[in-house]
């Protein structure tokens, strides 16, 4: 399978980057293709946690080709941040490779999107206020930054002119801002771009070469479905693509390059910031879910809404990315639950039921969750390996799962840990399943 898709199936915070890390060890390369430090990708291993907000989660591996997409913002101080982080734990970045045409985000950015977000008040959309938005707004007016302008100091403070020349009653609040002076950006980021000029690369032309070559390449996406720019609970979503489909746009690659795309969901449902939830428990047994669960952002460390496994949600994420494959994670977390609840429909404010997720914004702002009712388990699964050391009640879970959502389920997380989890017949032939083993 020369080239397999990893995205969220909810709203994010699923687990991409613990099965982005098992399935890079038999890849060749990962590559992300779209977000930018919005994101947070948390992998435990042997002991050890390691946060990843740019850099793909195939980092880990010394070596492997670790390519930051053309789809991407970068803020490059993160990035940098991020890179001698893991140089100072001893890891090798020598793989990573970053895409010339990648835009990065600037001060004024981050000053727009923190200005933006305090001035909508109540009815703020709840960003991670990293310059996210602004960064891609940008990119959409042809007013953006890109990687490559860091190796030319001309071109540069041409564009950053340019660019701060329609924003100037926008940010009059932050006139005397020391990160505005045309000159100190400029020296800033050149020296960014020093630090970072032996990973630029053309990045789509590397990534032809290994789909040519027969290579394993990993897309990694951040975000989730549901938060999808397009396709999600808009305006509460991300500034971006995170589909399957955007991994071409964002990569530099066709969509006859894709061979496969898993989708990653949560035995249950979270979700960070403002935005409907149908099937959110505002409750005693949301927050259990949510201490069990450790439901805290990676990147903001925002408590998480919790709720129950929204399955409506969830068939229409298989949908827009037409998923071959589910990955299910922190099944564990529902051990102890007598029963357990998973939405099937919908139903309106004024008494109609949906069983899909309603296209008019006022209609699923208002929907409330009609929920079928399955039995819960009290073992530990921890140590399951395999299907059979599930307990039946759980067994059963997953099964109702699959079969509403139509796509089958590869591999369950039972626990943090890069070995807690359990490969189901769907996922043992794939090019992951020796990972178990590890």
């Amino acid at each position: 399978m020369p080239g397999i898709v990893i995205v969220g199936a909810q709203w994010g915070d699923e687990g991409k980057g613990k099965l982005v890390d098992l399935l890079a060890e038999r890849a060749d390369a990962v590559v992300r293709f779209q977000g930018g430090n919005n994101a947070g990708h948390t992998i435990i291993r042997d002991g050890e946690t390691f946060k990843f907000h740019l850099i793909p989660s195939g980092i880990l591996y010394p070596g492997k080709r670790c390519v930051i997409g053309n789809g991407v913002v970068i803020d490059p101080k993160v990035l940098t941040d991020e890179i001698d982080g893991l140089r100072a734990r001893g890891i090798d970045t020598s793989g990573l490779r970053i895409s010339a045409n990648a835009h990065l985000i600037m001060p004024y950015h981050l000053l727009l999107d923190h200005a933006g977000e305090a001035r909508l008040g109540k009815l703020q959309i709840g960003t991670t206020r990293r310059g996210i938005g602004p960064c891609y707004a940008d990119k959409a007016a042809r007013l953006g930054i890109r990687v490559q302008d860091l190796l030319d100091e001309k071109i540069l403070k041409k564009k950053i002119t340019a660019a701060l020349d329609p924003k100037r009653l926008a940010l009059r609040p932050f006139a005397k801002d020391p990160a505005l002076d045309l000159h100190t950006m400029t020296e800033e980021y050149l020296t960014y771009g020093h630090r970072l000029e032996q990973y630029i690369a053309d990045t789509s032309s590397l990534v032809w070469d290994l789909l040519d070559g027969g290579s394993n390449v990993i897309f990694e996406g951040a975000q989730g479905a549901m938060l999808d720019i397009d396709h999600g609970t808009y305006p509460f979503v991300t500034s971006s693509n995170p589909v399957s489909g955007a991994a071409c746009i964002g990569a530099g690659v066709g969509p006859k390059d894709i061979d496969e795309i898993w989708g990653i969901a949560k035995a249950y449902v979270t979700r960070v910031g403002a935005g409907p939830f149908p099937t959110e428990l505002d409750d005693d047994l949301g927050a259990e879910i949510r201490e069990r669960g450790g439901e805290f952002g990676t990147t903001t460390g925002r408590p998480r809404r919790t709720g129950w496994l929204d399955l409506v949600a969830l068939r229409y994420a298989a949908r827009i990315n037409t998923m071959t494959a589910l990955a299910i994670t922190k099944l564990d977390v529902l051990s102890g639950f007598d029963r357990l609840h998973v939405c099937t429909r919908y139903r309106g404010h004024e008494g109609a039921i949906f069983d899909h997720v309603p296209y008019h914004q006022s209609v699923l702002h208002h929907a409330t969750a009609e929920y079928e009712e399955l039995p819960g388990w009290s073992e530990d699964l921890g140590e399951a390996r395999t299907e059979s050391d599930l307990p039946a009640a759980a067994r059963e879970y997953l099964e109702y799962v699959a079969d509403f959502v139509g796509v089958p389920i590869a591999v369950v997380g039972v626990g943090p840990g890069r070995e807690q989890v359990v490969w189901m017949p769907a996922g043992a032939e794939s090019v992951a399943a020796p990972a178990a083993a590890s």
